[in-house]
């Protein structure tokens, strides 16, 4: 049986840093207030993920044909957002798989 398709695609920080210097994206960062002043990407806005859940639609005005890149810690809250985006009709959706510990890792700068 065939497993059905995510509505989003996760890409790598590769990837993710690519879309973010064409300015092609909606950063959204869905992780909790304290993590995100640890540091997050700069160009990022903070959608902590209990909120996305709670107001979807207000979460996530705007519009629905740009391009959002869901970020959390790992990608796993992030996962769960894009699902919410795809709910809502957003069309263009990415996941950025190993989160902003991948971002870091990877030398990325962060934003506190």
């Amino acid at each position: 049986m065939a497993q059905a398709q995510e509505p989003f695609q996760r890409i790598g920080v590769e990837e993710a840093r690519k879309l973010i210097e064409e300015g092609r994206v909606r950063v959204v960062d869905v992780r909790n207030l304290d993590e995100w002043q640890a540091g997050h990407i700069a160009v990022a806005t903070h959608v902590p993920l209990p909120q996305l859940l709670n107001t979807p639609a207000q979460s996530l005005a705007g519009d629905k044909a740009q391009p959002h890149l869901f970020v959390c810690a790992v990608g796993e809250r992030s996962a769960v957002a894009c699902e919410v985006a795809a709910m809502l009709g957003f069309k263009e959706i990415y996941n950025l798989q190993g989160g902003t510990t991948a971002w870091i890792k990877d030398g990325n700068p962060v934003a506190s």
